[in-house]
């Protein structure tokens, strides 16, 4: 349970983080429990996280602001273990070098640096920037639907709102709609105008389309299958055909001038024979 002094600052930091919500991030307590925070840092733009909707909590101890929370990412992000705690300077990891004038906007703000940098520490992990765009343009889709549990939760989980620590991906979505209502209700219309499968999360093919049409990043990317940061057997197979079809086309192109070269060098070869025979 909180002290009243702890209370007393997160409710004031509610106040002002409502009037005055850090760029790409909102943020709220419980309403059961004032120490339990969640947030959503939505991605920025010209990043691997664009449009990326990370969803995590801040955990804060009773005596705060006079020791740190401990903070999670739950929304897979090539970024940060899903549900580990992060080792930041900011965190629990680091209580001494903690200072209790930092705020609630303060840290997630230095969340959202760290994780747009790529210094590693306790919790973080390495990906592609492919990898991470994949992982953004399925965040929607992992929050509202438990990474596609919503239809048959994953055996031996129950489904339930409570327990923040390890947000995993059997719960079925229940916890994120729970904290978040209005948010899961537009991923759910925006799952359903993009065809997303709620199962595995990618698009499913229209059965009326006739022509290719354009769509969102979002989607495009969800097209993809994750395949790890190497190249693919189908680009190495696709450049070479590339490379094949451009050297045909020089050929075509300069005919004459091949023809008129092959010629020329017949006849000097006949030329130099006949002198060499003389």
């Amino acid at each position: 349970m909180a002290t009243k002094a702890a209370y007393k600052r997160l409710t004031r930091e509610y106040q002002n983080i409502q009037k005055n919500p850090p760029p790409y991030i909102v943020a709220h307590p419980s309403e059961s429990n004032i120490l339990e925070w969640h947030y959503i840092i939505t991605g920025p733009p010209k990043t691997p996280y664009e449009n990326g909707q990370y969803w995590g909590t801040l955990i804060f101890p009773p005596e705060y602001p006079f020791a740190p929370p401990a903070i999670r990412m739950h929304t897979p992000s090539g970024r940060f273990q899903p549900s580990a705690r992060l080792c930041l300077s900011i965190s629990d990891f680091h209580p001494k070098s903690f200072n209790p004038a930092w705020e609630v906007s303060t840290i997630l703000i230095g969340l959202l640096s760290f994780m747009t940098s790529e210094e590693m520490t306790t919790g973080s992990v390495s990906a592609s920037d492919s990898e991470r765009r994949l992982y953004a343009a399925r965040s929607r889709w992992w929050n509202s639907t438990g990474g596609g549990s919503y239809a048959n939760v994953a055996p031996g989980v129950n489904a339930t709102s409570k327990g923040i620590n390890n947000i995993k991906a059997g719960d079925g979505g229940l916890k994120f709609r729970t904290e978040w209502p209005e948010l899961d209700q537009e991923n759910w219309k925006w799952m359903k105008e993009n065809r997303i499968d709620v199962a595995t999360g990618q698009v499913m093919p229209d059965p009326n389309a006739t022509t290719t049409t354009n769509c969102s990043p979002e989607t495009s990317a969800l097209r993809r299958r994750p395949n790890g940061s190497g190249p693919r057997l189908g680009a190495v197979m696709e450049g070479g055909q590339v490379a094949r079809e451009a050297g045909q086309s020089w050929i075509r192109r300069h005919k004459f001038w091949v023809g008129l070269a092959v010629v020329f060098g017949y006849a000097i070869l006949a030329r130099l024979f006949r002198d060499i025979q003389g």
